[in-house]
């Protein structure tokens, strides 16, 4: 029996690095979710059959409401909030980690019982990061529905207290090394480890999310492996192993993609000292230029190349459709479409492709942002549509902004750029945007999906 069930954790785990290097691109994302999700299902029928279950009711009430849960929330959940599904994900698996480990320590730590060194170490370890990543994720999810404030929250000695609670943390998870038993000590160190879940998030702004999402979902998997341990389950080390790492990789791939550092992320929050609307007063003077649906419609017609430019404004009004249709208007006409796809554009990595391939918008045609930014020098017009800080030009030209030296789509280089848009609000920066002053910028006021709307029946009109 022992036998089959490692030849199970062994398909498991293949399941699982297949299913990751399919999600590595768009066309096979949908079969690597669907590989991995078989591999853990794999794992978890194996895990009951190992561990000798006496009694499977609680665990049949867990997975049919767990299921349930997930089935709806698969299926309620709109788009736009994805990335905070994500995060409260994160968080679950931190908070899952966290009380396996509790519930271990209870188990095993009595009174004058010193516990293996191994099992020791692996039991505090799954708490502090479980905790973390539970308290971390929760913060991160309500930055992103808006529950809590994007912006950047800092206060004196922050740092300090930071370092003060996790080497008071450290200290406690020692101390325990030495002498367990202590319920008051380990229940004050997994209090800390929440605390410091939430001050090492409410730093980060929202322009950050991308990252810290994927940071935290690199913790969980951490987590997990280290529950592993506690354990002895083969399957969840080599699964939170694979998440663990495959987030770090991810998280510095957004690095990169924003000219960060870990360090930056995690201690400093994106547009710290925060430029308030309107402060640059030598922009503002200058003034935009509107358009009508009627006038951008033209443009777009008789162009022979588009570029569109989604954002987060494109999730938010949910205008996928609206653009896809537009799109194979355009064609219709002879007009060459493509999309720019900025890394971190949105709030999770990926949250443009995922948006527009639910409109069934070709692969072919999204382009990442090394593929497209040579190509908008030949390039008659650009769609921007909720895009804010990845088109900002400040980012080259501006030593002074918060997010010079970030990588952005060159929209600017194109003849003409038309911007949907809201209202002139900055985006997660807090910054002005030198695109909108652009004499080649015309502005499209209103709900993107309502001018999106408006456009296409201006364009069936030409």
């Amino acid at each position: 029996m022992t036998g089959i069930i490692e030849l199970a954790y062994l398909v498991a785990a293949s399941l699982f690095i297949i299913g990751l290097k399919r999600l590595a691109a768009p066309v096979t994302a949908r079969q690597g979710n669907f590989l991995s999700a078989v591999g853990m299902l794999i794992a978890i029928v194996a895990t009951l059959f190992d561990r000798q279950i006496l009694s499977f009711q609680w665990i049949v009430v867990g997975g049919v409401i767990g299921s349930a849960l997930g089935l709806w929330m698969a299926r309620a959940v709109k788009m736009t909030a994805m990335p905070q599904m994500v995060g409260i994900l994160n968080g679950f698996g931190g908070g899952a980690s966290q009380l396996v480990g509790a519930a271990v320590w209870h188990q095993l730590s009595q009174p004058g019982t010193v516990l293996p060194l191994n099992t020791a170490v692996s039991i505090y370890t799954c708490t502090l990061i479980g905790a973390v990543t539970f308290s971390g994720s929760i913060v991160a999810a309500g930055k992103l529905q808006e529950v809590i404030s994007g912006r950047p929250v800092i206060f004196r000695f922050q740092h300090l207290i930071n370092l003060i609670l996790l080497l008071s943390g450290a200290a406690m998870g020692t101390y325990l090394l030495i002498s367990p038993g202590h319920p008051g000590v380990f229940i004050a160190m997994n209090v800390i480890a929440l605390a410091v879940g939430v001050l090492i998030v409410i730093p980060i702004g929202g322009a950050d999310m991308p990252v810290v999402i994927c940071l935290l979902n690199s913790y969980s998997g951490l987590a997990a492996a280290t529950t592993g341990f506690v354990i002895s389950n083969h399957g969840l080390i080599i699964s939170g192993a694979l998440v663990g790492a495959s987030g770090i990789i991810l998280a510095q791939i957004m690095c990169r993609a924003m000219n960060r550092s870990f360090a930056n992320v995690l201690f400093g929050g994106f547009g710290a000292q925060v430029v308030p609307v309107g402060d640059d007063r030598g922009l503002a003077a200058r003034g935009v230029r509107e358009t009508t649906a009627e006038d951008a419609a033209v443009l777009l017609s008789y162009a022979r190349s588009v570029v569109v430019a989604p954002g987060y404004g494109l999730a938010v009004s949910q205008a996928q459709y609206q653009v896809r249709e537009l799109a194979d208007l355009l064609e219709k006409r002879g007009v060459a479409v493509k999309y720019a796809i900025h890394p971190v554009a949105g709030r999770m990595p990926g949250h443009m492709n995922v948006l527009l391939a639910e409109a069934d918008v070709p692969y072919p045609q999204l382009l990442d942002m090394d593929q497209i930014n040579p190509e908008f020098d030949r390039t008659d017009a650009v769609l921007v549509i909720g895009a804010n800080d990845v088109v900002n030009p400040a980012a080259r030209n501006s030593p002074t902004s918060p997010i010079y030296g970030m990588p952005i789509l060159d929209v600017d280089k194109a003849r003409y750029i038309i911007v949907l848009k809201r209202s002139m609000n900055p985006g997660f920066a807090g910054i002005e945007n030198e695109l909108f002053y652009n004499e080649k910028t015309v502005m499209l006021f209103g709900d993107a999906r309502k001018s999106l709307t408006r456009l296409i029946d201006e364009v069936k009109k030409v």
